[in-house]
This record gives structure tokens, C-alpha cells and sequence, in this order.
């Protein structure tokens, strides 16, 4: 039999452990929805460059030079973004339009499913696999 003292400085290191993996467990935990779901830089085997921010401003950089070609705007609820370009390269068709889209996060990657989006170029570049840098 154990002693009283030794089992509640038992139970007490056990409490702890298993605090410390939950912690650990929220801390590594992807989210897949909402605008924490695409905050951070994206590639995609096109070459673009895709920088989203916590407040859902973006910046491209279409060529993979260092230098942003456009910038705009993103709405996320849930798995579905909304985007506007609102400056930059903007290509024919594109000019004042919005996309939607569906999205699915992996822990290092993102996909897009097609909505609607009158802008073909966006299409092009956004339905492409994405990998976090």
C-alpha cells in the first residue's frame, strides 16, 4: 500500500503532466476555419507568394521577386473568404470584382474550392495547392 503523502504527490505530478500535454496540445492545434485559418505567407507551384494578415489585408507577390504586385482585402466566416483586390496588378476582367471561396487548412496547407469569381486570373492562382513558407 501506498502512503497517503506519496499518492497525493502522485496524483499532484500526474495533474501536472497531463496540464502540460493539453497546453502543449491547444499551442500546436491548426486552426482550419475563420482568419486564423490563412494568416501567414502561402506558395503555390505557380511561384505566387500570398501574405495574409490577422486583420484579412493581403499582399501577392505574383512572381516571386520580393516585391508585392497586388494587395486587397479578405472577409472570412468560417471555411468561405470573400476577396477584393484593392490595388496593384489588376488584371482584365478583374477590376472591381469579388471571389468567394471555399477553403480547407491542412498543418502546412491550404486549398481553395471555387465558389464564384468573375476575375479568371484570381481563379487560376487561388485553386492552385498551397504550402505554408
Amino acid at each position: 500500500m501506498i502512503p497517503p503523502m506519496k499518492t497525493q504527490l502522485l496524483a499532484r505530478i500526474v495533474l501536472a503532466a497531463v496540464a502540460v500535454l493539453l497546453l502543449q496540445a491547444c499551442a500546436t492545434t491548426t486552426p482550419t476555419s475563420g482568419p486564423a485559418a490563412l494568416t501567414g505567407t502561402w506558395s503555390n507551384s505557380l511561384g505566387t507568394v500570398w501574405t495574409m494578415a490577422a486583420d484579412g489585408t493581403f499582399e501577392v507577390d505574383l512572381n516571386h521577386d520580393g516585391k508585392r504586385d497586388a494587395w486587397g482585402k479578405c472577409t472570412i466566416e468560417g471555411d468561405t473568404m470573400t476577396i477584393v483586390g484593392t490595388g496593384g496588378v489588376v488584371p482584365k476582367g478583374c477590376a472591381k470584382t469579388t471571389g468567394v471561396y471555399h477553403f480547407t487548412r491542412g498543418t502546412n496547407t491550404l486549398h481553395f474550392a471555387l465558389v464564384k469569381d468573375p476575375c479568371p486570373e484570381r481563379r487560376k492562382n487561388l485553386i492552385q495547392d498551397w504550402t505554408k513558407k
